[in-house]
């Protein structure tokens, strides 16, 4: 019904929470003048260990026009930044698209990135074609038990599948300019939990299994326990993600990376300062 909210209580307009220059992304991404980065508030997921639980739950931020949201995109070109990363988008899906086309007409030709958790519709994620440059989904689980569990969809992995298979039909293998920056393509996400290397191990399983060789994987060590997984009871409720990721967790990750047929850039194996620097095609 008109005016009703959903799952992810965001409205008709778009609520922003932040806009600057983000230096902590993937290399490829951040690289020597940051993204500019467009944070959404809402989310149409539950993870217990969010840590922008105020953003994405808490519904943090301000909402905009449509017109004040491509003024935003243009806002970020002018400060320099490599490219337009969009995160969270997915509650506004059709006014951010609006928001782009309107952007794209004064003047926005940096990359747009769609930053997202990967749980969106292939046939919503249709409407973006021709808007967006680079996709950045998450891959978090691959176990259905899991998803449900910890961020309360269990259609997680299908759901995810589809989207991120509709992301590869649109902008295809990743691809790099000259400076080493991405400029089109799929760099796939995946964040290692503490006592879930199950999980982990049937997500990279999928990816070898359903993608190009072409498609970079950015796999995530910086797990910390936060909103759920940080409060009383946390240690009893959910187990090991009550504890920052181990590092021989997070190597027995990588070993199975390459066992499978993965391959590692340039940069040594050692646990990524940054939210990804295991960005490597297969």
């Amino acid at each position: 019904m008109a005016g009703e909210l959903g799952f992810c209580r965001a409205g008709a307009l778009p609520a922003v929470a932040k806009a600057c220059l983000h230096q902590w992304e993937e290399p490829p991404i951040s690289g020597t003048r940051g993204s500019g980065t467009v944070f959404f508030s809402r989310c149409n997921l539950r993870c217990v260990f969010c840590q922008n639980h105020p953003i994405s739950q808490g519904g943090v931020g301000v909402e905009v026009s449509v017109e004040r949201l491509a003024e935003i995109f243009l806002e970020q070109q002018a400060r320099g930044a490599h490219n337009l990363n969009l995160v969270s988008p997915t509650p506004y899906l059709p006014q951010v698209g609006q928001a782009l086309e309107l952007a794209r007409a004064q003047g926005l030709d940096i990359p747009v990135v769609w930053n997202s958790n990967g749980y969106e519709s292939a046939e919503a994620l249709a409407r973006l074609e021709g808007l967006v440059n680079v996709y950045l989904p998450d891959f978090k689980y691959a176990d259905a038990g899991l998803a449900a569990r910890l961020s309360g969809t269990g259609d997680y992995p299908t759901r995810a599948a589809a989207a991120i298979r509709e992301m590869v039909r649109q902008v295809g293998e990743t691809e790099f300019n000259g400076d080493g920056l991405v400029r089109r393509g799929v760099i796939l996400r995946h964040l290692v939990l503490p006592g879930e290397a199950r999980n982990t191990r049937a997500v990279l399983d999928w990816v070898r299994d359903n993608l190009p060789a072409g498609i970079y994987v950015s796999l995530m060590a910086q797990y910390t326990p936060a909103h759920r997984t940080a409060g009383p009871g946390a240690e009893r409720q959910f187990g090991a993600l009550s504890r920052r990721l181990l590092p021989e967790e997070y190597e027995a990750a990588v070993d199975y990376f390459l066992e499978i047929g993965f391959r590692l850039p340039r940069r040594a194996r050692s646990t990524p300062p940054r939210g990804g620097e295991h960005a490597s095609s297969g």
